[in-house]
């Protein structure tokens, strides 16, 4: 059995270890950012401990069995609500879905911590953060050399719709694969970004251009 102050530390170090993951997310802003991922991953420690140490008296009862991996397995499977509420937040599209997965990253990590795992905590912490920050200009890259282009744009409320976006670009609108607008940083604009795939530099500047053209939109430089 765990002494008081040793169940603490776990719950401090699954905070610890979970803020550093909800950091990478609230720099860009997310719903889910620090204060979810440090509430998944100690709310995770505390169940794995309640799990593991919490039914001793129990115990002590003649023909007595438990296993303290169900309390785990339910964390797993309960998780997803968070995660679901992460994607569907972002409203007609599918978007969230890397907060989503580190929401429930994270609830493995506040697991590991719960059982005593430290050292695996902190190494999938670390990998975790890798993933988020490192991985990123690489999959940028990548999309460069796939021919994938982002458009990030600001238009005054419902004028650049996907119909106007269809106008706009005749034939060209077969390379949109992703058109997203949200509520802009003023209740009477949209922050828009458009997808386009192969299409080349020169192409995505001529599409830029023809839709830089309609009265009030303009590039989001905060955006990009």
């Amino acid at each position: 059995m765990l002494s008081d102050w040793e169940m603490c530390i776990r719950l401090l170090l699954a905070a610890l270890l979970g803020s550093l993951i909800g950091l990478e997310r609230e720099r860009l802003l997310w719903a889910a950012g620090l204060r979810t991922h440090m509430l998944v991953c100690v709310g995770s420690c505390l169940l794995m401990i309640v799990s593991a140490f919490g039914f001793n008296d129990a115990l002590q009862m003649a023909h007595t069995e438990l296993d303290p991996s169900r309390v785990a397995a339910q964390v797993v499977s309960g998780i997803g609500f968070l995660g679901a509420g992460s994607i569907l937040l972002r409203g007609e599209v599918i978007r969230g879905l890397t907060t989503a997965a580190s929401l429930w990253t994270v609830a493995a990590i506040g697991l590991a911590v719960g059982g005593g795992l430290y050292a695996v905590g902190a190494a999938a912490t670390f990998i975790i953060l890798v993933i988020l920050v490192a991985i990123k200009p690489m999959e940028r890259v990548y999309r460069n050399r796939i021919k994938v282009h982002v458009l990030k744009l600001v238009a005054p409320s419902h004028i650049l719709t996907m119909g106007k976006l269809n106008d706009v670009m005749g034939n060209r609108s077969s390379k949109v694969k992703q058109f997203i607008v949200e509520k802009g940083s003023h209740e009477d604009t949209d922050n828009i970004t458009i997808e386009l795939v192969n299409t080349s530099g020169a192409q995505a500047k001529e599409i830029l251009a023809q839709l830089l053209t309609i009265d009030g939109v303009h590039e989001d430089q905060a955006g990009q």
